[in-house]
């Protein structure tokens, strides 16, 4: 049982990546999150990486600074049953688009993507994605 100590629990890796991936997305580092909190950034890591549980009143917090609902953090939980017609499928595909976000190409595409307000060159740019993803394939 001491074994388990060591380790972080599942929903505390996932509620810390969610904070990572909110805090990446408005582009803020964990330096200025810290700040805002009154705490380090190394604290931060912390909590990112699960190692340290983020308690309720700073949860509560860090949504308020990271602009989101608590319940963002806890969004695709390990052991939640998703709500309404769910199947694998759904799951796995909303766990690709946060590992997606969560790294720095997807997160870079993201943001430029937005910035595209022709809704014809937005179009483009995904025939564009597809089509190189399908030449990838046949290589």
């Amino acid at each position: 049982m001491i074994e388990n100590k060591k380790r972080p629990n599942p929903i505390d890796i996932h509620v810390g990546s969610r904070i990572r991936l909110r805090r990446t997305m408005l582009g803020m580092s964990q330096e200025k999150l810290g700040e805002s909190l009154g705490i380090t950034f190394q604290q931060i890591q912390k909590y990112e990486k699960g190692t340290n549980r983020v308690g309720a009143s700073r949860l509560q917090n860090i949504s308020s600074i990271l602009n989101v609902p608590v319940s963002f953090f806890f969004e695709d939980a390990p052991g939640e049953q998703p709500s309404g017609l769910s199947g694998m499928a759904e799951t796995s595909s909303s766990n690709y688009v946060v590992d997606f976000l969560s790294s720095s190409e997807g997160l870079q595409l993201n943001r430029a993507f937005v910035k595209i307000t022709d809704p014809k060159v937005r179009r483009k740019v995904v025939e564009l994605v597809k089509a190189l993803a399908a030449e990838a394939d046949t290589e």
